[in-house]
């Protein structure tokens, strides 16, 4: 896959600053970070190896499949979205929307768009299950909170991507095959279930 410059620093201002949204969030927002007593930077790398990763894997799974159907594909950022994810992590929740693949050319249908689409969460979803797989072999320590939180996170963003709305994944998988996005969503939210009683 090619990258151009600005799909570069898109992708990674993207992933700072989601990354950096979820570790304010994980934090206890903004009272939180003033009783923080591990250190601020410690919550942003858990947040970044599970949100923040969690996030640029789905994005490059979307520009992998499209490119191999020959299409024109390219990530970019959006901003103002990205500061209002910030933002509103301190006080206690985060409304993401940090970007997109935008995808054009020939031959762009909607059995390609959904394949596209549903690649993204399906991501989302082999995290979870890694997360969980490790978390298995670790019931304390870093290590732990890490798997943990990957597995919450990555399961929840798969099952918030199958929303069956505009600009939401779910929307073109739910108009491509309904099989297909009734499955995902299931294991999905199966998933975010799961771990919210683990």
């Amino acid at each position: 896959m090619k990258f151009t410059n600005k799909e570069r620093k898109d992708l990674i201002y993207a992933g700072i600053m989601i990354s950096l949204a979820f570790a304010i969030l994980l934090s206890g927002g903004l009272t939180g970070l003033l009783r923080n007593k591990i250190g601020f930077f410690s919550v942003f790398l858990v947040a970044f190896f599970t949100a923040g990763i969690g996030f640029l894997l789905h994005e490059m799974a979307h520009k992998y499949v499209a490119v191999s159907y020959k299409l024109n594909a390219e990530f970019k950022a959006f901003y103002g979205m990205l500061w209002l994810a910030v933002g509103l992590s301190f006080f206690g929740f985060i409304l993401a929307a940090p970007g997109a693949v935008f995808i054009h050319g020939a031959g762009l249908n909607r059995n390609k768009n959904g394949k596209i689409s549903v690649v993204g969460p399906l991501t989302n979803i082999v995290l979870a299950i890694l997360f969980l797989i490790i978390g298995l072999f670790y019931s304390s320590g870093i290590i732990s909170v890490i798997v943990n939180f990957g597995f919450t996170i990555n399961a929840l963003l798969a099952a918030f991507n199958m929303i069956p709305v505009m600009p939401f994944d779910g929307a073109k998988v739910f108009a491509w095959n309904k099989s297909v996005y009734t499955i995902t969503m299931i294991v999905a939210l199966g998933l975010f279930l799961l771990s919210m009683v683990l």
